[in-house]
């Protein structure tokens, strides 16, 4: 029996496609590399520049609310103009940011790098992210499951690297410095790739910034782009905030030492990587909502239960099921938000980052109840993620979808 073979048109655009794809995943990778060493490092960072928890929360905060101020303005110019010309300048901003960081010596020095760090990243990641979905948008839960997994195996990298350079003098300065000339080398690369058009011209002309934002205003008031907004701001709960949080949870409350919390934390995405490999093939037999509601419950109850065990070890394998539960909220979330606007990929990211404007403030004020009422009771606060994933969830889909000056 002969095999069948790829039509001549789809092998030209396997071959022009895949290369970007590819480095749109090393680019999420990269990214998530130095994160996550962010994140395991906070202990080492908060003795190096003696911070306080309110200073930690600042940096959480601050920078994530500077970059949703701009992006909204990067993700509108990503529809209607030059993206690639956008996802350049924000990998020459992550290089700049990168090196800042990487020789800052203070809290104010380290605050003003990652305010620049923000908003580039979010031009170079975000927008790559964006042109990613742009490429195969009737598979967008399968694209967003291989960006995650991508994701994943940065985080694991970044976790183990400080880690294994615990005792290392400035070995988190020195990932920021490394990431930036390995940046510097695939913004290189993306120079001389070409984009796909990120939006087809509307009746012959076009599109204007004008046009892009009442687009944008129109969106906003739809119900169902207003759900997936708030969704993805109160999973990031038991996601990039709650990492943020970990490290300290582990030294300051369990009593372990820098190291050991970050193995803890190594552990948890270790895990949480072959929940986000195990979910690529999942999605093609099981609809993602269903899975969602499923992994909400167990995530709430392994919580608890997480906050309530004393041990040490008993803590850490109740984090390592967490991270496999917790795999693909952020992916089908954002790939439902993605499939709610249809071609309009950079519109998306807007909102995206109008919405990150209140979740900018949940590390804050995570950081000022731990500041006053202790991190092991603020740690409580997580669990309104999980209970707001199945309080929202839809349970199907509406034929007509309402809008709020219809109600």
């Amino acid at each position: 029996m002969k095999l069948p073979t790829l039509s001549p048109e789809w092998q030209v655009r396997m071959r022009r496609v895949m290369p970007l794809i590819t480095l749109f995943l090393i680019v999420e990778f990269l990214d998530e590399v130095v994160f996550s060493v962010r994140e395991a490092a906070w202990p080492i960072v908060r003795t190096d520049l003696n911070l306080t928890y309110a200073q930690i929360g600042i940096l959480l905060s601050i920078p994530t609310i500077a970059g949703n101020l701009i992006e909204p303005i990067l993700g509108i110019l990503g529809d209607v103009w030059k993206r690639r010309l956008l996802v350049l300048g924000g990998g020459i901003g992550v290089c700049i940011a990168s090196l800042m960081t990487g020789f800052s010596g203070g809290f104010l020095a380290l605050l003003i790098a990652q305010i620049v760090f923000s908003p580039s990243s979010g031009a170079f990641v975000s927008l790559s992210q964006a042109t990613l979905m742009d490429t195969d948008p009737s598979r967008h839960e399968q694209n967003m499951a291989r960006w995650t997994f991508a994701g994943s195996v940065g985080m694991l990298t970044g976790s183990l690297l400080i880690s294994v350079f615990l005792n290392t003098s400035g070995a988190w300065r020195w990932a920021y410095i490394v990431w930036a000339g390995v940046a510097f080398v695939v913004l290189m690369i993306l120079w001389q790739t070409p984009f796909p058009n990120a939006r087809p011209e509307s009746d012959g002309a076009p599109l204007t910034f004008k046009h892009g934002l009442l687009n944008a205003w129109k969106n906003l008031r739809r119900l169902e782009v207003i759900r997936w907004l708030v969704l993805l701001e109160l999973s990031n709960l038991m996601l990039d905030i709650l990492l943020g949080y970990l490290a300290l949870y582990f030294v300051d409350v369990v009593g372990v030492s820098e190291g050991e919390a970050a193995f803890a934390i190594g552990i948890w995405i270790g895990v949480g990587l072959i929940g986000d490999f195990l979910l690529i093939p999942l999605l093609e037999r099981v609809r993602g909502l269903d899975y969602l509601r499923v992994s909400a419950v167990v995530e709430l109850i392994l919580f608890v239960v997480f906050l309530l065990v004393p041990s040490a070890p008993l803590k850490i394998a109740c984090l390592a099921i967490i991270g496999v539960f917790n795999a693909g909220w952020y992916a089908i979330l954002q790939a439902n938000l993605y499939s709610t606007m249809p071609n309009q990929s950079g519109t998306v990211l807007t909102l995206n980052n109008i919405a990150g404007l209140v979740g900018g403030f949940i590390p804050l004020v995570i950081g000022l109840v731990a500041e006053h009422a202790g991190l092991a009771n603020a740690m409580w606060l997580f669990v309104f993620g999980p209970v707001g994933l199945l309080i929202g969830l839809p349970r199907k889909r509406n034929l007509i979808e309402p809008k709020i000056e219809d109600l």
